[in-house]
């Protein structure tokens, strides 16, 4: 009697245990993902506020077409970089990430640089801790809900092209500044929904791997992350800017 007791104690205690190192596992795979986020965001950050602080850089990036041709290595990233952290090597991972971060610094610079000229500095600091609010919640929430988030995948995708067709058509013929506020609004949405679904996402990537997960895991998990997070940014300070415009 004693010995099957024994034995199912002891497979009890040994899925337990196995229960425990993949959380712990899993918690060290998602500190990793933040980890390279909030490094890439610094990053981001410092290139960003060196370039707007060079008046020549900025219209040099603002009056021609350089602006353009970052945003469309942005976006070519954006499709591009994924499958390359997964498929190269590491060193062509981290070299996508990292190029994809300065590039974003480079496209945030002259918004920057308005911003400190219009005597609006604050709103930079109040977006950058709105975005920070906003992306926490929503990123905490994808993480723990119990709420299958993989049927969102389609809408946003969907919801994503469409309003980068509506910005770029606004910026190229209307530049309307209510056409930008209703934009910039829906992207905020958008891409609180979207954080909250790659959140889940990543953390679902390491649990069907069983917590067989790499470093190019993480970069590609803080790769998407940073792209809400910085494309929540730019858009609730357009919000802030135009408010105070009006």
């Amino acid at each position: 009697m004693n010995e099957p007791r024994r034995q199912f104690g002891a497979r009890v205690a040994d899925t337990d245990a196995r229960g425990v190192a993949i959380d712990e596992g899993l918690r060290q795979y998602m500190l990793g993902v933040y980890n390279y986020m909030a490094v890439a965001v610094a990053g981001t950050g410092l290139i960003s506020m060196f370039i707007a602080s060079n008046q020549a850089l900025v219209i040099q990036i603002a009056a021609t077409p350089i602006k353009w041709v970052v945003f469309a290595g942005i976006i070519g990233m954006g499709f591009l970089a994924p499958r390359v952290i997964f498929s190269g090597s590491k060193a062509a991972a981290h070299a996508m990430f990292w190029i994809y971060a300065a590039l974003w610094g480079v496209l945030i610079a002259p918004m920057l640089f308005f911003f400190q000229q219009a005597g609006a500095a604050q709103d930079i600091y109040r977006a950058f801790f709105i975005t920070a609010s906003v992306f926490g919640g929503m990123s905490l929430w994808g993480y723990t809900t119990k709420k299958d988030l993989s049927g969102w995948a389609s809408f946003l995708f969907m919801a994503v092209i469409g309003l980068l067709v509506a910005i770029i058509v606004n910026a190229v013929f209307f530049q309307s500044g209510m056409a930008s506020l209703i934009t910039s609004s829906l992207v905020v949405l958008v891409f609180a929904a979207v954080t909250a679904y790659e959140t889940q996402m990543i953390k679902s990537l390491y649990t069907e791997g069983g917590g067989a997960m790499n470093e190019r895991a993480s970069i590609f998990g803080a790769f998407a992350l940073y792209g809400s997070f910085v494309t929540l940014f730019i858009h609730i300070l357009n919000i802030l800017g135009i408010m105070r415009g009006d």
